[in-house]
């Protein structure tokens, strides 16, 4: 019989549609799960592409099955589960053997799995995979963390299963150990934001403008048309235009206003202060999801405090107004992807991983979450200046935000009078107006911490002397 080009283990959702997308694309695959029906209904449901699967039952029988070196990707739950698999596992591979954890991982799970198998004949690959359940069948988004000579031996089969942006295929190495997953972190905190950013621009619409679900669907279905351009802007238009079978009102309307999160939102604002970088976008949409949460508490809130009374929006009917929020959302997205391009610079210097920052972008064009139009723009200004010390102060990007930094402006502070939260659009704002003023306000903290700690300070005068006439020594 011949064997398998590549071993797939899980076939929950996500690890099914990838093991399809991989037979599909002409790669036979070996499969595994840890329940056999799951195993046998995968295969009975796999059509025409049964042929190039290879159903298993046994670690034993799938590991024989793949060809050496084996590359055998590991699709289940984060976190434990994870090291348990690749325990049982262990036993019946061979020297150059690969184990590819392509689930949401911690990139210090990944970093320290790698560790744990430098010295053995084995190796790892952590694989961040991005795109949902369709981009895993059809096209994802894909990030390789691992040594350079792994990734060769995977190579071919993630070309030929990643998403493709004008032919180029959304598939990379990365770098060494974690860098695959972190760089998926910081992708899903750009996420967060986007959404965050998104889900503040539509309270304005409902609540300040009074739209319906379905005239606020039309008026994001214009803007994907324009610079906003991308899937979360895409499929935020289908959504406030389905309706619900049961009630027959719009779907939105009928779903509970409290959001879920797996994690990688945290992971990425823990890594950027870890780190010492600015990701208030991130840190804000974590916020809102922690406070969406708290259901009962703003209820209750509501009652004791009400709700303030919403300001005339700006122009007739609020309808010229409707370009600043375009605009503004632009400045926010440019805002929150930036920060995430500056906590992955940091990242690469603090972890030796030499993350190609124009590589990231021209692999985030297709098949991820947060495509859109503008990682073309994002690939050429990093193309041109790969050590860039952030993203708004390269040419293409610095006049975007001098074109759109008013209409940011006019929507955080017409939202601000009206009692409508836009944490995310505010921090934005508040990130562009600190990172552009040359002499800000931490003397006064340094000269506070000095009182109380004696913690020091440096003079703009560059004068040798680093502490203050406080205390005893205030009149001296």
């Amino acid at each position: 019989m011949e064997q398998a080009e590549i071993g797939l283990i899980g076939l929950g959702v996500m690890g099914s549609n990838l093991a399809l997308n991989i037979a599909e694309k002409g790669n036979k695959i070996a499969v595994f799960n840890r329940t056999p029906e799951a195993t046998r209904k995968f295969y009975a449901e796999a059509g025409e592409l049964a042929g190039q699967i290879i159903p298993c039952e046994t670690l034993e029988e799938f590991v024989a099955a793949i060809r050496p070196p084996r590359p055998i990707i590991i699709m289940i739950k984060a976190g434990d589960p994870v090291d348990q698999q690749m325990k049982l596992l262990e036993p019946y591979l061979s020297s150059g053997d690969i184990m590819i954890d392509a689930g949401n991982a911690n990139f210090r799970d990944t970093i320290r799995r790698f560790d744990t198998l430098k010295d053995s004949p084995l190796t790892f690959i952590g694989m961040g995979v991005s795109g949902g359940e369709e981009g895993a069948r059809h096209g994802p988004s894909i990030m390789v963390g691992g040594t350079e000579d792994s990734w060769k031996r995977v190579e071919k089969v993630l070309t030929s299963i990643s998403a493709k942006f004008n032919g180029e295929p959304c598939v990379a190495w990365l770098g060494n150990d974690g860098a695959g997953h972190f760089v998926k972190t910081i992708h899903n905190g750009i996420e967060y934001a986007d959404m965050q950013m998104i889900a503040e621009i539509y309270g304005i619409l409902r609540d300040g403008l009074k739209l319906s679900a379905p005239e606020i669907s039309k008026v994001f279905g214009r803007w994907n048309e324009g610079r906003l351009n991308s899937y979360l802007i895409e499929i935020t238009e289908k959504v406030l235009a389905a309706n619900d079978p049961i009630s027959g009102k719009p779907m939105v309307d009928v779903i509970l206003d409290a959001a879920g999160q797996k994690g990688t939102g945290k992971w990425s604002v823990i890594e950027a202060q870890n780190l010492g970088v600015a990701a208030t976008g991130i840190e804000a949409a974590v916020a809102g999801r922690v406070l969406s949460s708290q259901k009962e508490e703003r209820v209750a809130a509501e009652k004791i405090f009400g709700l303030p009374q919403t300001v005339a929006m700006p122009g007739t009917d609020g309808l010229s107004f409707l370009d600043d929020l375009e605009n503004a959302l632009l400045a926010a997205k440019i805002a929150a992807y930036a920060q995430g391009f500056a906590v992955m610079a940091a990242a690469s210097k603090e972890y030796g991983w030499n993350l190609p920052m124009p590589t990231i972008a021209k692999i985030w064009r297709a098949g991820c979450i947060i495509r859109s139009q503008f990682l073309d723009e994002i690939t050429s200004a990093f193309t041109k200046d790969p050590d860039v010390a952030n993203l708004i102060v390269t040419p293409a990007f610095a006049q975007l935000v001098q074109e759109t930094d008013g209409a940011l402006r006019r929507v955080v502070s017409t939202a601000v009078m009206s009692g409508l939260p836009v944490p995310a659009l505010a921090s934005a704002l508040s990130y562009f107006d600190t990172y552009r003023r040359g002499r800000g306000t931490a003397n006064l903290i340094q000269a506070q911490r000095d009182f109380f700690g004696a913690h020091g300070f440096d003079r703009v005068d560059g004068v040798d002397k680093h502490h203050g006439p406080w205390g005893s020594g205030l009149n001296a």
